[in-house]
């Protein structure tokens, strides 16, 4: 999907959420959000839980992979490829995490980056028009969106016309959505940022789904529109969550999601201002995104066990490698061949790491019959 201006105008009958008289007075059904609710704050609440009893250590690991995996994915949604190797070398210079060598400094990278961190770091300060205009010029630090020139920290202006959402190719192109005209985006903004900084009088959960929506149903800027409702709706999280540490990406399932997130979306934007079913989606998708960083996180404890057993025990780095991938999930069965090959070493040298480990217990032959035998973790941690 792609924003652009377009010189056509529709007018007459309402086709979008914002032409309703009533506009922006949403509702939705607590009734029937209130059991999916209540499984979203136990699984939040679960998850921070675990991560309360881990070690600092651990818990900026998983901080800096779920963060990660939010900068890559939120771009990814709009079609842009971030370098990870840059992403993580930026998020752990700016959280003080010691990951080794750091990749060179890239200044795409720094700016979704940048915004990330502000929005879930310092949840607590208002989100102001400055504030929003700042996280609009980190994203576009050249002033271009791919080749077009834009304005940067600024609304949008529709001096070439309305903006739409608009995907395929341009002698047949599809408007999915219209947003309302630059004219109105003053007072639009003015009361979405009273609404967001208010008193809260929704559970902040829901708040976090209908921030995500309004922003991107304003769409204030000439792009950038879903990764900064998706920061917005990231603030709002933290906020519910008392806590700067991110341990899920919503953005990542999202990303999994995402022609269910654009038909959302889309039925949406064309739809009353009774939003129960955008909301449904948003709470089933973040109650997913929570369920798969428990996945990741069992892997991280086990992984972290499993040397904590082997503390003391001397191990080359052909060893520790090779180890690691059998933690990590290795594909196929691990055989001295493999062995050899991976840690670029004879086949001799292999069979005497294999022996070593076997001898102490660290490793095991598999019981399944082949050819050549194959090895597994020995022990259960």
């Amino acid at each position: 999907m792609k924003t652009k201006h377009n010189h056509r105008m529709k007018s007459g009958d309402k086709f979008y959420i914002w032409q309703h008289d009533d506009w922006p007075s949403w509702s939705y059904n607590p009734q029937r959000l209130a059991p999916l609710l209540a499984q979203v704050h136990r699984a939040q609440g679960r998850l921070l839980g675990r991560m309360h009893d881990m070690g600092l250590d651990l818990k900026d690991q998983a901080a800096l992979r779920a963060l990660t995996d939010d900068v890559l994915k939120t771009s990814e949604i709009e079609g842009e490829k971030l370098n990870p190797e840059s992403v993580r070398s930026s998020i752990a210079r700016k959280l003080g995490v010691d990951i080794g060598a750091l990749a060179p400094a890239d200044r795409q990278v720094e700016g979704v980056v940048d915004m990330t961190l502000d929005a879930t770091q310092r949840y607590h300060a208002p989100l102001t028009e400055d504030r929003l205009f700042g996280w609009h010029a980190a994203l576009f630090p050249a002033g271009f969106s791919s080749l077009n020139p834009i304005r940067v920290g600024q609304w949008r202006d529709d001096s070439r016309g309305p903006m739409q959402v608009v995907s395929g190719p341009i002698h047949r192109q599809q408007v999915h959505y219209e947003a309302p005209p630059a004219c109105v985006l003053n007072s639009e903004m003015q009361r979405f940022l009273n609404w967001f900084n208010g008193a809260d009088q929704d559970d902040l959960v829901i708040k976090a789904g209908l921030a995500h929506l309004w922003f991107v149903t304003i769409h204030p800027f000439e792009d950038g529109n879903g990764r900064i409702a998706r920061a917005v709706g990231d603030m709002v999280l933290a906020r519910a969550e008392q806590s700067a540490q991110r341990y899920y990406s919503l953005s990542a399932q999202i990303q999994r999601e995402r022609k269910d997130y654009y038909d959302q979306l889309e039925s949406t934007q064309k739809g009353g201002l009774d939003i129960t079913d955008w909301l449904t989606w948003f709470l089933a998708c973040l109650l997913r995104a929570v369920e798969k960083a428990e996945e990741t996180l069992a892997t991280v404890l086990a992984k972290a066990r499993f040397w904590q057993q082997l503390a003391g025990i001397p191990l080359n780095d052909r060893q520790i490698k090779l180890l690691n991938k059998l933690l990590d999930g290795f594909e196929g069965k691990l055989t001295s061949s493999k062995w050899a090959a991976i840690a670029k070493c004879s086949q001799d040298t292999a069979l005497r790491d294999i022996t070593d480990l076997l001898e102490r217990g660290v490793l095991r032959k598999s019981d399944a019959s082949g050819r050549s035998t194959s090895y597994l973790i020995g022990f259960d941690f």
